[in-house]
This record gives C-alpha cells, structure tokens and sequence, in this order.
C-alpha cells in the first residue's frame, strides 16, 4: 500500500489539481516542482503530471508516466487506460487493445477499460467487437450518473463514429 502524501508535499498536489481544473497546465507544473524530490514519485503526483503531459500532447512522456504507474500501482486502472491511451496516440492502436485486453479481467466492473476497448477495436476496423465492448461498458456502468457519462463520451468520441449508426 503506497501511503498518502503528507503536507507540504499534498497541499502542493491539491494546488497543482487546482490550477489544472482552471486550465493553467503551467502553474500546475510550478506546484509540482515545489514537491519534495521523494514525492514527486508518489503515484497521485505522477497521475497528475501524466495530465500535464498529455495536455501537452507529449505521448512518449505520458508512455512513460504511465508505465511506472501500471508498475506501481498495478490494482489503479489508471495507469493501464492511460498507458493504452498513449500508445493510441503513437498511433500503436493495436498494442493499446493488446495491453488492455490483458488486464480486462482485473477491471470488469468498471465501464472505463470496456469503454477504450471499443474506442480501440473501431480504430482497428473491428465494429463488430467494438460494439460488444460497448455493450460491456454500459452493464458495467454501475449508476445513472456514469451512464449518463458514458453515453455522453458515446456521442462525442469520433473513434466511436462507426458504431453510431447501430445505437
């Protein structure tokens, strides 16, 4: 179990969460770099600097931030979406559906790893099986609210635009 950050160290974190909520990507790093060198590895710190990153659509970085994550913390689907998420992005679509395919199981309660499944498997010309996993992540979707979400992300993700015309 990784232990929680402590102050300063966490207040700096929040503040860094903050700035990133407002869109300010660089005074959120500022906060970052004032974390002392041995949190600056902690998990939470290292989520929030793949956020950075990808806002920067820095994916060579954010592959990397979330390899450590998925070594780390390997019980966090963050890590592994994100992993995933910026293999798509180097345009590695069929290594980030391999690589999620092979954690699936670890994950089935949520809709989220179901979700990029399906992103991916349209990607990939697959529409058929997108639409099972599409179909995955909406059982999975455990309230309303998060159903809600997932339609909404449904509707607006073009990697989903083949799947449209079947909802």
């Amino acid at each position: 179990m990784i232990p929680d950050l402590k102050p300063p160290d966490s207040l700096h974190l929040r503040a860094a969460e903050g700035w990133i909520g407002l869109d300010d990507s660089s005074s959120a790093n500022d906060e970052l770099e004032q974390i002392s060198p041995t949190g600056r590895v902690h998990p939470d710190v290292l989520q929030l600097r793949w956020r950075i990153c990808a806002k920067a659509e820095k994916w060579d970085a954010c592959l990397d931030l979330a390899t450590v994550l998925t070594a780390m913390t390997p019980q966090r689907r963050f890590g592994w979406v994100h992993r995933a998420h910026a293999l798509d992005k180097l345009g590695r679509t069929q290594e980030a559906k391999d690589l999620l395919l092979s954690v699936v199981s670890d994950f089935e309660s949520t809709a989220t790893v179901a979700f990029h499944l399906a992103r991916y498997c349209c990607r990939l010309g697959q529409p058929d099986e997108a639409m099972r996993w599409l179909e995955q992540a909406v059982a999975a979707a455990d309230d309303p609210e998060e159903l809600l979400r997932l339609r909404k992300r449904v509707l607006e993700d073009p990697a989903l635009e083949p799947l449209r015309h079947r909802l």
